[in-house]
């Protein structure tokens, strides 16, 4: 009733000895009759849905999206009926290069890595497992879980845009999480473990993604404590499967790597400014909701600048200062950056600023496995 009233702009009251009462039309034509019976309610056709895209022209950018864009699962992407495409996007493919990166760091830092044939073929089925199957898994749950906020920030995503089914999703996850679990298992066997540590992290990393994107717990919902677990699960976890391929996972680098995951909780936050509008609807408290988007940006920095100055802190008093002085090299553009590119504006600029910085420092963190390898 209430759209009614807002909408109405001609009524029209009759009974049987009642004169007409009509008010001049402004926005559409609906008339109103009321008798002794019944009320009718009779409405015209309207531009509506030409009204609310041009208000909202950011709400569907699908129409006019990117095809590369879509098989990368990025803001902007192409809207796509092929499945095995859709299906693609649902893995965000654009995320998998960090957990890749970070298994080369892991057999990097174990000092055994060795270029032959049996040594690349073994980190290649981690990278599988750590990238396409175990980040794919991770991806296709959060939007599944996603689904509802999606439909407010990104109504044009797979799931909430009805492109793929309850089940086809469903099905997906369980293929992806199986066929990384399997991958795990046989690196133990073919790495001789008699404790099968690779299967342990995927499963572990795996039970993280869950409570992640999950109720009841559904980390996310903490801007803290579910960026710092995105953090680490993109930064040590595939670093410590890396390292226990090739060699002995240590106390020191356990350490060394959930420092390193303090800087992935400052990327993490990086995704957050876009979905603002999304969390505070559904009630998630993410950094810029928590903060506001001014605090939240300068928490994201701080927590990247700062933890690789740490790290190189750490490097430099191991007697390393070659090493420690190429990490502090390599932040010096990534605060360019920062000021140029982010702390303007981080929902313009967030993939500008990750595309031009994070190269960096995915480069600061194969110095430090390489610092720790000798």
């Amino acid at each position: 009733m209430a759209s009614v009233l807002n909408t109405v702009s001609s009524i029209t009251l009759s009974n049987s000895n009642a004169n007409r009462i009509r008010t001049r039309p402004v926005l559409e034509p609906i008339s109103v009759s009321f008798t002794r019976r019944r009320l009718t309610i009779r409405a015209t056709e309207t531009d509506a849905n030409e009204a609310v895209k041009s208000q909202a022209p950011d709400k569907a950018p699908a129409a006019r999206g990117s095809n590369f864009n879509q098989l990368l699962g990025i803001k902007g992407a192409a809207q796509e009926t092929n499945k095995w495409k859709i299906r693609l996007q649902l893995t965000k493919p654009v995320t998998w290069p960090p957990l890749v990166w970070g298994v080369v760091c892991g057999a990097a830092a174990s000092g055994n890595f060795h270029w032959n044939l049996e040594d690349v073929s073994k980190s290649i089925v981690c990278m599988m497992m750590s990238g396409p199957c175990l980040t794919g898994y991770t991806q296709t749950l959060n939007d599944w879980y996603d689904r509802e906020i999606d439909a407010i920030n990104e109504p044009y995503r797979p799931i909430p845009s009805g492109a793929i089914s309850e089940n086809e999703v469903i099905t997906q996850i369980w293929l992806l999480l199986l066929g990384g679990l399997g991958l795990a298992g046989i690196l133990d066997v073919w790495a001789g473990h008699d404790i099968p540590i690779i299967f342990y992290l995927a499963l572990g990393g795996s039970l993280l993604s869950y409570i992640y994107s999950a109720p009841p717990l559904k980390l996310k919902q903490n801007g803290w404590i579910g960026n710092f677990a995105l953090g680490a699960s993109y930064i040590s976890l595939p670093w410590w499967a890396g390292q226990a391929l090739f060699g002995t996972l240590t106390p020191d680098i356990i350490v060394l790597t959930i420092l390193y995951s303090i800087a992935g909780l400052g990327i993490a936050i990086v995704n957050d400014f876009k979905s603002v509008e999304g969390d505070r609807a559904m009630g998630l408290q993410s950094l810029p909701v928590a903060f506001g988007a001014e605090t939240a940006k300068w928490i994201c920095v701080g927590a990247i600048d700062i933890t690789q100055i740490s790290v190189a802190g750490y490097l430099l008093g191991a007697g390393k200062p070659y090493y420690a002085l190429a990490l502090l090299a390599l932040i010096i553009p990534q605060v360019v950056f920062q000021f140029q590119y982010f702390l303007k504006d981080p929902v313009k600029y967030d993939v500008k600023y990750q595309a031009s910085a994070q190269p960096f420092l995915v480069l600061g963190l194969l110095v430090t496995a390489l610092a720790t390898s000798h």
